[in-house]
C-alpha cells in the first residue's frame, strides 16, 4: 500500500514537471498565455516593463529617465514573528504606517505591500533582504529631471510604466521593450517560498528627440511672461527647422509637473499648438496671397482699391482691422504690409475659392502635418467646391476656416525655404534622407512673399519683431475668438516669421490666447516674446556671417521693386508735367516728401487736380475711383 502511495506522489510529481516545462516553453510563444497560465500554478504573478527607454533631446540633454525604486512587501506566511519583522523594516525605511500595516498583515495573512517606489541605499537594501517574510520588488520609476520643460510634449506614465500620453505614449512600443515577469510560486506545502524572474531579450530603444534643451527653455520663459504680463488664459509658441521640419522647441502655457501628473489640471497636459484648432486669422492672408501669385492672378506690385476701409459683401460690411485706417489704392505687398481685409477679400474675388482650395491642400490646411504626437487636429476647412462671396471674402483673410498652430508653422517653412512643403517632427533627423518634403510653391513665389513679410516688419504692422543686424520677415494676427454660446468674443493674436539673411532658416510662431490687458493686438502681445526668442536663438547660433552684405542686397532688390511700384501706382502719361494726377493718398504723400513740398487733400480716391497755392505747396482734389 505504501509502495502503491509513492508511486502516485512520483507520477503526480512527473505530471507537474512536464506541465512546468511546457509553460516555460508557452512563455517564449505567446507571453500573455503565460501569464494568465501561470495564476494556477503560482501564488503571485507580475508583468513589469522596468527598462524604459530614455527620451534625450537632439544633444543627449535627459528629458525623461528612469531610477531604481523598490516596493517593499510582507509574507506574514515566510516568518513566524510578523510585528517584530514589520518592526525591523519600518526602522531601515519607515515608509509606511506600521500599526496599520500590521493589522492589515495579520488580517490578510498574504502579500501585503508595505511600500511603494521607496528609493533605497545599497546599505538599506542590503539590511531589508535579510528580514524574514520582507521581499523586494524591484520597481523602475519615471522620472522627469527638468519638471515642466517640455511636458505637454513629453507626456507621462502609468503605474505600470506605460505610456498615457505625449511622445510617451506615441513611442511607448519602443521605449518600454518586452515584459520581465515575476512569480512567487509555492513548494509541495503551499508555502511562498521563492521569487522568480522570467526575462525577455528585447530590450528598450533610447529616443532621440529634435528639441533643444536650452531654445526650449527660453521659448517657455518668454511666452509666460507675455502671458502673465497681457493676463491672457493661455498660450503657444514652437520653433522648426524650415529645412528639415525639426521642432526645436515647443509648448503652450500653462503647463504642468509630469512628476505629478494626477495634481494637474486635464488641459494643461494639452499641446494645444498641436491638438487644437483656432481661427488663423491675418496671418492666413498670405497663403491667400501665395494663391493668387502661385496662380498668376497678382504681382506684388497690383493694386486694388480698399474702399477707405469698408466694403459691402452681400448683406454685410467688411471693415479693417484697425478701422482708423483710411485706406484706398493699395498694391498686393501694401495689402499684407497693412493687413488689409479688404485688399485680401478682393484678391480672393479674382482668385476664387476653387483655386485658394487647391492651394490650401498643398500647404495641407484641412489635414495633419504628421508630426509624431498623438491627437493631432486636422482643422476646419469648407470642402464645398464654391462659396459664397461672403464665406471666400472671411476665409481669404482667416475667419471661417480653422487651423493648428502647427499647421501655420509648417506653411510659413515652407515659404522661408524656398518653396517646399516639410514634414514637421519631433525626432532628431540624422540625414537628408530622413526629410520629407515637397515642392508646392515656385522659387519665385516664396521669393516675393518673402520680401513682402519683410516689408510687414520694416514699415508695417510687425514693427515690434525687429532684430537688430538682422533681416525679419514675418505676419501679425489678431483674430477674433470663436466664443462657446457661437459668434465671437475675446481674440487670438500672433505672429510668425523668420529671420531671412542667415546660413539655415527657422521659423517661429507666437500665439496669445484671450489677452486682457496692456494691448490685444499680435505686434503688442506675441511681437516682443516673437523678438527675444528669435534674437537667442540667432546669437547663440553665431548667425552673423555675411550679414552686411545680404541686407545690402535686400535693399537693392527692395529699391527696384519700390521704383517699379512708383510707376505703376502713379498711372501717368508720358511727357506729363503735373507731379500728383491719379495718386492715392499714401503715394501722394510719399511723392511730397521726396520733393520736400507740403501738401493738402480736398475729398477721397485718387488725385485728379492738383492746385499749386505757392512755391512750396499744393491743394490735391481726389474723387473715388471707378471699380469693376
Amino acid at each position: 500500500m505504501k509502495k502503491k502511495i509513492v508511486f502516485i506522489f512520483f507520477i503526480q510529481l512527473s505530471l507537474f514537471i512536464v506541465v512546468i516545462a511546457k509553460a516555460f516553453k508557452i512563455q517564449v510563444v505567446d507571453r500573455d498565455r503565460l501569464i494568465k497560465y501561470s495564476h494556477k500554478q503560482f501564488l503571485r504573478t507580475k508583468k513589469e516593463y522596468p527598462k524604459r527607454g530614455n527620451i534625450l533631446d537632439r544633444n543627449g540633454n535627459p528629458l525623461a529617465i528612469n531610477i531604481q525604486t523598490y516596493n517593499i512587501v510582507a509574507l506574514p506566511k515566510e516568518t513566524e514573528n510578523l510585528k517584530k519583522s514589520l518592526a525591523q523594516a519600518y526602522k531601515i525605511s519607515p515608509s509606511f504606517k506600521l500599526k496599520k500595516k500590521y493589522k492589515e498583515s495579520k488580517k490578510r495573512n498574504k502579500y501585503t505591500r508595505l511600500s511603494k517606489k521607496v528609493s533605497l541605499t545599497n546599505d538599506k537594501l542590503e539590511k531589508l533582504k535579510k528580514i524574514k517574510g520582507i521581499f523586494l520588488e524591484p520597481h523602475i520609476k519615471r522620472v522627469y529631471p527638468n519638471k515642466e520643460l517640455l511636458s505637454q510634449t513629453l507626456g507621462f506614465v502609468g503605474q505600470d510604466n506605460d505610456g498615457l500620453a505625449g511622445v510617451e505614449y506615441q513611442f511607448n512600443k519602443q521605449l518600454r521593450g518586452q515584459a520581465i515577469i515575476r512569480q512567487y510560486y509555492r513548494d509541495a506545502k503551499g508555502r511562498p517560498i521563492k521569487f522568480k524572474t522570467v526575462e525577455f531579450e528585447d530590450k528598450a530603444s533610447d529616443i532621440h528627440l529634435s528639441i533643444d534643451k536650452n531654445i526650449q527653455a527660453v521659448a517657455e520663459k518668454y511666452l509666460k511672461e507675455a502671458v502673465l504680463h497681457h493676463e491672457a488664459t493661455r498660450g503657444g509658441v514652437a520653433v522648426m527647422d524650415a529645412y528639415t521640419g525639426e521642432i526645436w522647441a515647443i509648448a503652450n502655457y500653462p503647463t504642468f509637473n509630469p512628476n505629478h501628473f494626477s495634481k494637474s489640471k486635464p488641459l494643461n497636459r494639452k499641446l494645444s499648438f498641436v491638438t487644437d484648432s483656432i481661427e488663423p486669422g491675418s496671418t492666413f492672408k498670405t497663403l491667400t496671397i501665395a494663391s493668387a501669385l502661385e496662380n498668376n492672378i497678382v504681382r506684388p506690385e497690383t493694386s486694388y482699391f480698399c474702399e477707405n476701409g469698408k466694403l459691402r459683401v452681400q448683406d454685410h460690411i467688411i471693415t479693417e482691422a484697425e478701422s482708423k485706417k483710411d485706406l484706398e489704392w493699395l498694391s498686393v505687398s501694401d495689402i499684407l504690409k497693412y493687413s488689409s481685409n479688404i485688399g485680401t477679400a478682393k484678391i480672393a474675388f479674382d482668385l476664387n475659392y476653387k483655386r485658394l482650395k487647391s492651394t490650401l491642400k498643398k500647404f495641407r490646411i484641412g489635414q495633419k502635418t504628421g508630426i509624431e504626437f498623438p491627437g493631432e487636429a486636422k482643422g476646419i476647412v469648407v470642402k464645398d467646391k464654391n462659396v459664397s462671396p461672403l464665406k471666400l471674402s472671411n476665409v481669404s483673410f482667416g475667419q471661417g476656416i480653422a487651423t493648428t498652430g502647427i499647421q501655420m508653422l509648417a506653411s510659413y517653412a515652407a515659404i522661408a525655404n524656398g518653396g517646399y512643403y516639410v514634414r514637421p517632427t519631433l525626432l532628431k533627423v540624422k540625414n537628408d534622407d530622413q526629410i520629407n518634403k515637397d515642392k508646392i510653391l515656385s522659387s519665385k513665389t516664396s521669393e516675393e512673399l518673402t520680401k513682402m513679410l519683410v516689408s510687414v516688419v520694416d514699415s508695417g504692422t510687425g514693427s515690434n519683431t525687429k532684430v537688430p543686424h538682422f533681416v525679419i520677415a514675418g505676419k501679425t494676427s489678431t483674430a477674433q475668438k470663436v466664443s462657446e454660446n457661437g459668434g465671437y468674443k475675446g481674440y487670438v493674436s500672433g505672429f510668425i516669421g523668420f529671420p531671412v539673411n542667415v546660413k539655415n532658416r527657422f521659423v517661429v510662431s507666437v500665439y496669445i490666447d484671450d489677452p486682457q490687458e496692456n494691448g490685444y493686438y499680435g505686434n503688442l502681445t506675441s511681437g516682443p516674446a516673437f523678438q527675444k526668442l528669435t534674437k537667442y536663438i540667432l546669437y547663440r547660433k553665431k548667425e552673423f556671417s555675411n550679414v552686411v552684405s545680404k541686407r545690402k542686397i535686400l535693399k537693392k532688390s527692395k529699391n527696384k521693386i519700390d521704383s517699379i511700384r512708383s510707376k505703376l501706382a502713379s498711372i501717368s502719361r508720358s511727357k506729363i508735367k503735373k507731379n500728383f494726377l491719379s495718386l492715392d493718398k499714401l503715394s501722394a504723400r510719399a511723392q511730397a516728401e521726396k520733393l520736400d513740398v507740403k501738401v493738402k487733400f480736398i475729398g477721397h480716391g485718387v488725385v485728379k487736380k492738383e492746385v499749386k497755392t505757392s512755391k512750396n505747396s499744393y491743394t490735391l482734389y481726389l474723387e473715388p475711383p471707378k471699380y469693376e
